[in-house]
């Protein structure tokens, strides 16, 4: 079993930045792809962005040019640094690991980010 240890996140004014981080307890193959998802209340839960061991990476449109996804593999953790930040990025942001970016294996426990206008 890996463990996924969601880190970061907090309360941030509209424009400002955060970062969060993802680490993986081992390296397993199941976690070839780490990423984010995140789900704001009453809304559906939206994959963020992903990255690969190989380093190909996916984001969602609407945080193209904001948000930048990096990847450690010699420490198994994932970066997530978040600029320009508007309020409707406020949502729990929840890391996950799996063999694709869409295929998920492992979730980590989710960290709050709110971004207040």
């Amino acid at each position: 079993q890996v463990q996924l240890v969601d880190s970061g996140g907090g309360l941030v004014q509209a424009g400002g930045s955060l970062r969060v981080s993802c680490a993986a307890s081992r390296n397993d193959f199941r976690i070839n792809a780490m990423g984010w998802y995140r789900q704001a209340p009453g809304k559906q839960r939206e994959l963020v962005a992903a990255i690969t061991s190989g380093g190909s990476i996916v984001y969602a449109d609407s945080v193209k040019g904001r948000f930048t996804i990096s990847r450690d593999n010699a420490k198994n953790t994932v970066y997530l640094q978040m600029n320009s930040l508007k309020p409707e990025d406020t949502a729990v942001y929840r890391c996950y690991a799996g063999p694709t970016p869409t295929t998920i294996s492992y979730w980590g426990q989710g960290t709050q980010v709110t971004v207040s206008s």
